[in-house]
């Protein structure tokens, strides 16, 4: 476990991540970090779970109209 300690950035609080977290949350200067709220707690995690859903629901839709895709690739 690591401990955070929040700072004054502006206006805004926020804090550092050490550099052990930054590999393994596999996340460099500039990528986005999500927040999410889980059944122990929150999560910090580098995946938007509203992208994964959509994903999901794109990727059951290719599999199931794939002749209608292939034939409009076309």
């Amino acid at each position: 476990m690591l401990a955070l300690k929040l700072t004054q950035i502006g206006n805004s609080v926020g804090f550092v991540l050490p550099k052990e977290a930054i590999t393994q949350l596999k996340v460099e200067k500039g990528d986005i970090v999500y927040l999410t709220e889980a059944p122990d707690g929150y999560r910090l995690t580098p995946y938007d779970p509203e992208f994964e859903t959509q994903m999901s629901a794109a990727e059951r839709i290719m599999k199931k109209r794939r002749k209608i895709l292939r034939a409009l690739s076309k």
